[in-house]
């Protein structure tokens, strides 16, 4: 939450230089305040899972913030418990008239697959185009920021040799963007992927910029030029025994798996993960709720522009 203090202290000139939230008395009083209405669009397989690991994130923030849950209606998940979605979930045409702050949309593990024949595909592009007029953010996580990219700008991907699979430092290239607000100049960010999104694509979009790059995992946050909408290729959301828990279940089925890069001290699996993503993960999201929705969003939802 930002620091009231006098409009005309001379701090506050040099604090928002710095990307520092400071709120003038005159903001202050006139701010309206109500809970944001955050929608989660999750596509994974295991859905219990991705949920505790975003609303742990979502949660971690002084702004009340309430949380609705949608699933795909042409895709029948088979590892989550049917009686759990009929009594969490709701289908896109549930809320298809309401407004919503934010809509965050999980990964799947469809990568290898091209877009179109992925059978909630027709579905989700409706979503994605609702969207535009009836929520102020979307923030979109690995394969669900591929899918958006595509959809949005036609950004392809394009298959890896081998899995992007590990802990990989990341740079900041914006670092005065609200999205990145406290960011170290080097972060750590978990990704588990079989397909990129290049950067030259991305240049040549005037649309969008990167925010965030690692030299090792390439592209990892792009945004809108409106700075609304947003791109995310890694999973900071994931916890921390996420990769272990991917890397013995394939090695259990004989599939072709390398250890997770950077993160088995000594590379050695029977050795416990360092936690080392968790802090900028709660930054990340919390930035998002509130310095890129927060502060912004409508009052009256009704009032978005496209």
């Amino acid at each position: 939450m930002p620091i009231r203090i006098p409009d005309k202290l001379p701090a506050k000139a040099a604090l928002e230089r710095e990307n520092i939230f400071v709120m003038g008395e005159d903001r202050a009083l006139h701010q309206d305040i109500r809970p944001l209405r955050i929608l989660l669009l999750n596509l994974m397989p295991n859905k219990l899972d991705t949920e505790t690991q975003l609303l742990r994130l979502l949660s971690n923030s002084p702004l009340q913030v309430d949380v609705e849950l949608l699933q795909t209606m042409t895709h029948v998940p088979k590892h989550t418990p049917q009686e759990h979605l009929l009594k969490f979930y709701k289908g896109f045409q549930d809320i298809q008239q309401q407004y919503f702050d934010g809509l965050i949309i999980t990964g799947a593990p469809l990568e290898q697959m091209a877009f179109e024949e992925v059978d909630y595909w027709p579905e989700l592009c409706e979503i994605l185009d609702w969207a535009k007029t009836h929520v102020f953010s979307v923030f979109s996580i690995c394969w669900g920021a591929q899918a958006a990219l595509y959809y949005y700008y036609r950004i392809p991907k394009y298959p890896l040799p081998q899995k992007m699979f590990g802990i990989y430092p990341h740079q900041v290239l914006v670092p005065r963007h609200n999205l990145l607000r406290g960011f170290d100049e080097v972060f750590y960010v978990p990704h588990s992927r079989h397909t990129e999104t290049r950067a030259q694509d991305i240049e040549n979009c005037p649309d969008l910029q990167i925010l965030t790059y690692s030299h090792l995992a390439g592209v990892h946050i792009v945004a809108d030029n409106r700075g609304r909408n947003f791109f995310v290729t890694g999973h900071s959301e994931y916890d921390r025994d996420s990769l272990a828990n991917e890397y013995f279940r394939d090695r259990s089925k004989g599939l072709p798996i390398q250890i997770p890069y950077n993160y088995f001290p000594d590379d050695n699996p029977e050795n416990v993960p360092y936690f080392n993503w968790r802090s900028h993960a709660n930054l990340l999201l919390g930035n998002w709720l509130d310095h890129v929705i927060y502060q912004n969003t409508p009052y009256d939802l009704r009032e978005l522009t496209v």
